[in-house]
């Protein structure tokens, strides 16, 4: 990102002295302003069709409209909004739910201000933010196979390069770094990447990932 441009943000939250936490925290930091806060889950909807932000940190305990349902509501009118859960439930199925829903990071209110401005910048960069809770929680999810709502098709066909580009994801690599490793342009890239969601119906790159770790495409 270049010195000129900015990261809109908003913040949903039921508690304003979070909100002016949150606020206060991110002052100062490069790239960020933020655009509007709202109260409860129709608070937040309200002000998604005024002014759409490209992060927006969410609560998923709010009145009204609870983040859970907001995010599905979210996801079929904004598709490109970044969704960062800021909350302060920990809970496995929980995180797991959220994510497969589309939201691209999943926070905890003890969380340092650091990591959420690093989860921020992230999520724009590279669409999605895995930490130690995330990943912890996809993987006890499929260690012990429990029954949520499937998201995604069980069959589905990748090429040779949909493979390695899909491998190069789920290692963490930029979409700079993989188009230097399969000689594709980086618009290519985001071409590619958008047409895989597509195939599997996935919202978010996590819900790309957590498929190809459920069929063992990562293998």
């Amino acid at each position: 990102m270049t010195a000129d441009q900015q990261i809109k943000v908003a913040i949903a939250d039921d508690h304003k002295i979070f909100r002016d936490g949150i606020k206060m925290a991110l002052s100062g930091r490069n790239y960020i302003k933020i655009i509007w806060e709202a109260e409860d889950g129709k608070d937040l909807m309200h002000k998604m069709k005024i002014k759409q932000p490209d992060v927006l940190l969410m609560d998923i305990r709010m009145p009204e409209i609870d983040g859970a349902n907001a995010i599905g509501l979210i996801r079929k009118e904004f598709e490109d909004v970044k969704i960062i859960v800021l909350t302060m439930y920990d809970d496995q199925e929980m995180i797991t739910k959220m994510m497969e829903m589309g939201a691209n990071a999943y926070l905890t209110k003890t969380t340092d201000p650091d990591e959420i401005y690093e989860a921020i910048l992230t999520c724009m960069n590279d669409e999605f933010y895995f930490n130690d809770l995330v990943n912890k929680a996809v993987l006890l999810k499929l260690q012990y196979k429990k029954k949520v709502k499937q998201f995604y098709p069980n069959s589905v066909q990748f090429s040779e390069k949909e493979l390695k580009i899909l491998k190069c994801i789920a290692q963490d690599m930029t979409t700079e770094e993989i188009s230097k490793e399969v000689f594709l342009s980086p618009r290519t890239i985001e071409t590619i990447r958008q047409k895989m969601k597509e195939k599997v119906g996935a919202k978010t790159i996590a819900g790309l990932v957590m498929y190809a770790m459920r069929n063992r495409l990562l293998e």
